[in-house]
């Protein structure tokens, strides 16, 4: 008779590896996650400065204390209808590729340890550019959320970086 594998065997490397801490967040009824390693800080809403030719997502620059930083809009980038700002919403500054850009979200919730054992593979979705964007599918405290690969949420070909 055959022994079952371990658990820690059993859960494959990739998604082993994407255990850790995520801050985690919404954007209306959907959750997602943020590697926290990639999360520089949190702040309200601030004045954006429109950029001309930009995709619609793309709310414009900030100034971060004497940095100018781009500034995405989730809902938009995920095509989901825009939402007037909350009380709850506000901005969370990523660093992507040595970039500090700025993500408005509705809602910041908390930092969460997640672990492999909580995490699946994310399903096929049918868009290939979209499906790269979510690394997993995690199951906490009875909901599901996902974690994103941030840098292809904000690095597509469409979207230009202000370097560093």
């Amino acid at each position: 008779m055959m022994d079952a594998l371990p658990e820690a065997q059993a859960i494959p490397e990739a998604i082993r590896l994407l255990e850790g801490k995520y801050l985690t967040f919404g954007l209306g009824d959907e959750e997602y996650g943020i590697n926290i390693l990639q999360v520089r800080e949190i702040i309200g809403e601030l004045p954006i400065t429109a950029v001309p030719q930009t995709p619609p997502y793309v709310r414009g620059v900030t100034n971060l204390r004497g940095k100018i930083i781009p500034v995405v809009d989730l809902r938009l980038r995920f095509g989901m209808a825009a939402a007037l700002a909350g009380l709850e919403t506000c901005i969370i500054v990523v660093e992507v590729h040595h970039t500090l850009i700025g993500v408005v979200v509705d809602q910041v919730s908390e930092v969460l340890l997640i672990h492999a054992r909580d995490i699946e593979p994310t399903p096929a979705l049918g868009a290939q550019r979209d499906a790269a964007s979510i690394m997993g599918i995690a199951k906490v405290k009875g909901r599901v959320m996902m974690l994103l690969q941030i840098e292809e949420v904000l690095g597509g070909k469409e979207f230009v970086f202000v370097q560093s």
